[in-house]
């Protein structure tokens, strides 16, 4: 098993939710999901032709300096994440990924449109905010008379291969569209094209990216039961829920460096599970509620309320097992606090303090679930992108809502248009 876990809580909870019996039929529902043809999240990672043809882009590009991506949710959660975690910082990332005018104006204005490859991604091909994006980059092109025939010197395209207006728009530009699978919706796309042309630019190695989802996946449909990572994870949480109503997850790196990993699993937890309807077409309103955080930063914060605040959440916990740079903090100071820290270093802290947040939790009765991985690398994060995926498609199964839509979205995006309608009216 590529991860160590340890669940806090676990024994305080009903023998049901862990039995052969049980448990058996989650892994037979979750093998029906992954085979389902119109959910292709778990099996994309076998699609080769995606890699190459991120490849055969950058080939073409390799001599821009900065990268933007323009996409909005899942089309920049993802690489914003792969970003942060693994980028090697050699060339310049924008991420547009919010309509905010100031900071759009902020991010643009000093740009140098020669040097620059800006990479448009929605699975829709009609995603306003991108498409907002879309043309204020193509008036920079045009405030400099660059002619449309050669947008395609400075544009890319994401989008669904099939039915999309930017696939359109792509085909009568002569500008290059790569593939968002149709059916791997957006919040699970990062193991796509999506991710994978930023990853490629920022110096990331996609191939271990996707060996990594590969690894994982023995755990994931492991039929030692008891051993089995998914099966184990998605029964404590939904035994948790379902006994003590804790209805809030935690989501808690202790590192910096995986800090938009937090952010990527708050839409990927929120979109999924968050439903009116059950299958049924009853009225539930059931979801789990992410709150994203991370050590050590949030033990002077939000740690407080995990501790002392409402019995409501459950901590999911990442522990990096060893970083990839120290600092000594040996000192020659009197002080009390800098002498007790002079024979140890930062990574030692770092632990220091993740462990005494564990036994904090566990001494406050706290509910948790601690995933430790040896170090923040390539393999490891798409270990983690694949299990995270698997079990948001699994816990829709065990509220038996779907995972894989986002009615609510939808209908803010229909009311939005309304507005402008009515604005473009008056």
């Amino acid at each position: 098993m590529p991860f160590e876990t340890k669940y806090f809580g676990k024994d305080k909870l009903d023998s049901k939710w862990f039995e052969r019996e049980f448990l058996s039929s989650k892994l037979e529902a979750f093998n029906n999901i992954i085979n389902d043809s119109q959910y292709g999240f778990f099996h994309i990672t076998k699609n080769e032709s995606l890699i190459s043809s991120c490849e055969k882009i950058f080939d073409q590009f390799s001599d821009k300096k900065t990268f933007v991506q323009v996409g909005i949710g899942g089309s920049s959660l993802g690489p914003e994440m792969l970003h942060s975690s693994l980028g090697n910082g050699e060339r310049n990332f924008i991420f547009l990924n919010n309509i905010d005018p100031d900071r759009t104006w902020n991010q643009l204005k000093n740009i140098d449109l020669d040097s620059t490859l800006f990479y448009f991604v929605s699975k829709s091909g009609g995603t306003a905010e991108t498409m907002s994006g879309l043309a204020i980059v193509a008036h920079l092109l045009e405030e400099k008379n660059i002619p449309k025939s050669e947008w395609n010197k400075y544009m890319v395209f994401a989008t669904d291969p099939k039915n999309s207006q930017l696939l359109d728009l792509g085909n009568e530009l002569n500008i290059k569209c790569l593939e968002i699978p149709s059916n791997v919706g957006g919040r699970f796309s990062v193991l796509t094209p999506v991710g994978f042309l930023p990853a490629i630019f920022d110096g990331i190695d996609i191939k271990l990216l996707v060996r990594g989802a590969e690894v994982i996946k023995e755990d994931l449909l492991n039929s030692d039961l008891d051993k089995n990572l998914l099966l184990q994870s998605a029964s404590f949480i939904y035994g948790l829920y379902k006994e003590h109503n804790i209805h809030q997850t935690v989501f808690m790196p202790y590192s910096s460096m995986l800090r938009d990993l937090s952010f990527w699993f708050v839409q990927l937890w929120a979109e999924s599970l968050g439903k009116r309807n059950n299958l049924n077409g009853e009225v539930v309103n059931t979801g789990l509620t992410p709150i994203p955080a991370y050590g050590a930063t949030d033990q002077h914060s939000q740690v407080q309320l995990f501790m002392e605040g409402p019995f409501d959440k459950l901590a999911l916990i990442i522990e990096v097992d060893q970083f990839a740079h120290d600092f000594s903090l040996n000192n020659s100071f009197e002080q009390k606090s800098l002498k007790r820290l002079a024979p140890f270093s930062l990574g030692q802290l770092m632990k220091a303090e993740h462990q005494g947040t564990l036994k904090a939790l566990e001494q406050n009765n706290r509910a948790y679930l601690n995933i430790k991985i040896s170090k923040c690398n390539e393999i490891n994060i798409g270990g983690l992108i694949m299990y995270f995926e698997s079990l948001t498609a699994l816990m829709g199964h065990y509220f038996n809502i779907n995972p894989f839509d986002q009615p609510g979205v939808e209908a803010g995006k229909q009311f939005a248009y309304e507005w402008l309608d009515g604005a473009n009216k008056a």
